[in-house]
């Protein structure tokens, strides 16, 4: 039996509140940061899509498909799905603890990854993507429609029955560039707890604009005093017992945590890759919206 989101987190279930609270966001992808990505050649006919009542002018409804569908279809044009979006989601072992608010860094992600769903769908631009942990569970190329997204929101619901140990963030990225056949703005929703993914981040951002989100949560700042603790390294398996209340090990931890996010940090500006930090119980669309509205 799968290990799915409760029934109250359900994304598929708040698929309509969710779109609500996804509205700015489609504005932002159309207007904001990353609208150079709409420039294409021209504004070639591509077909038809289910018309949105209050979002499309009626001008622009196709008449002929209409009256034979027997309900409202309007044009499609090129330059309407020049923006491709696609997401990486990683939820991989680390990204399932559980902290005190009984928040993981999933959940947070997964929302995100939703908002970002939601908002594509909103702005007629096609949307695919890459989920994973230690293997890849999911994957699809960038297409447009509700079918689409219903498809991507259930797959968000759903973590793998036979979790796999380990993250594969970096074949994820190349698995990425593989399916995207033209610029597309990708979206990278992991905590980067993973080896050997940087070379694949910095190819896919050759050909891309990349926004890196670092989800975090309570431990990657501090070290909680527990006493003596049986630590495991929930991505290689490896266990040792660690006094957690040590002054030198709480500076240790803390030490490495700010030199790996310095690193990621220092490596995507390096690369023009934009960054932003989630933290589990931040709200993601204040967090998305900051992205795609700030100014470079």
């Amino acid at each position: 039996m799968n290990h799915n989101l409760s029934d109250k987190e359900s994304l598929v279930k708040r698929a309509s509140y969710l779109r609500l609270l996804a509205s700015g966001l489609s504005e932002g992808m159309k207007s904001g940061n990353f609208k150079s990505l709409y420039r294409g050649q021209g504004i070639e006919f591509s077909g038809v899509r289910d018309y949105i009542p209050g979002d499309d002018d009626i001008r622009s409804i196709d008449w002929n498909v209409t009256a034979r569908m027997g309900r409202p279809y309007v044009k499609v044009f090129e330059e309407e799905r020049e923006l491709q979006v696609f997401i990486l989601v990683d939820s991989s072992a680390s990204m399932q603890i559980k902290t005190e608010d009984k928040r993981t860094k999933y959940t947070a992600a997964a929302e995100s990854a939703a908002l970002l769903i939601l908002a594509a769908e909103m702005s007629n631009c096609p949307i695919g993507g890459v989920f994973f942990d230690g293997a890849i569970h999911f994957s699809c190329k960038p297409t447009f429609g509700k079918e689409q997204t219903m498809l991507m929101l259930s797959h968000l619901d759903k973590l793998p029955e036979h979790k796999v140990n380990g993250s594969v963030l970096g074949p994820a990225l190349t698995g990425a560039g593989k399916l995207l056949k033209k610029r597309s703005l990708v979206f990278v929703l992991s905590d980067f707890r993973s080896g050997e993914y940087e070379k694949p981040l910095i190819q896919l951002a050759q050909k891309n604009d990349i926004v890196a989100i670092r989800i975090q949560d309570k431990m990657d700042d501090e070290l909680p005093s527990l006493g003596t603790v049986n630590f495991v390294d929930v991505e290689s398996g490896l266990k040792m017992q660690l006094p957690s209340s040590s002054a030198k090990l709480k500076k240790q931890w803390s030490d490495y945590m700010d030199r790996n996010e310095n690193q990621w940090k220092n490596l995507c500006l390096k690369h023009g890759i934009t960054t932003a930090l989630l933290r589990n119980n931040d709200d993601p669309l204040r967090i998305l919206s900051s992205i795609l509205l700030r100014k470079k």
